[in-house]
This record gives structure tokens, sequence and C-alpha cells, in this order.
């Protein structure tokens, strides 16, 4: 994995992806005990599953990331943001 100090801008970038996880998944909580849904109306699950796959795709891209020592480009992304192959669920 790598380390904060050895390799600063890609750590600064896996921090990145879990804060905002971290920051989506409030939000989403929010919403749901809110009951707010997007343009105003009740929380329903097509804005479950939209704030869900973003708080996933920002996961992904942290266990994704966790061992690229260089930078990756913005067209990585969305390879980077797949469920990872290499993590069994317990």
């Amino acid at each position: 994995m790598i380390d904060k100090d050895t390799n600063v801008l890609q750590w600064a970038n896996l921090m990145y992806e879990l804060e905002d996880a971290h920051e989506h998944l409030s939000n989403l909580i929010n919403d749901m005990n809110e009951n707010k849904g997007a343009d105003d109306d009740d929380f329903c699950e097509i804005d479950f599953s939209v704030q869900l796959s973003h708080i996933y795709a920002h996961l992904n891209i942290a266990w994704n990331s966790r061992n690229l020592t260089k930078d990756y480009k913005i067209k990585d992304r969305g390879k980077l943001s797949q469920f990872p192959n290499d993590l069994k669920p317990s």
C-alpha cells in the first residue's frame, strides 16, 4: 500500500476519495432521514441508487488506487471506479 510520506500526492488522492465517500454517505443518511429526494421530492429508490453508486465509485477508486505509486489520469477513473475483483466480502 502507498505510504503518505513516500507517495504524498497519491496519498492525498486516496484520502480525498475516502473523505468524499464519507461526506456523501453522511448526506445520504441525512436525506433518507429527512425524506429529502432530488428536486424536493420524497426520497425514493432512484435517489438511493444514484447516491450509493456515487459512494461506491469513491470507495472503489480508493481501493483500486491504494497501490498506485504514479498519478492516474482522468480517463483511468472509469476503470478505477469499477468494483474490485480482488476484494472478497466477508
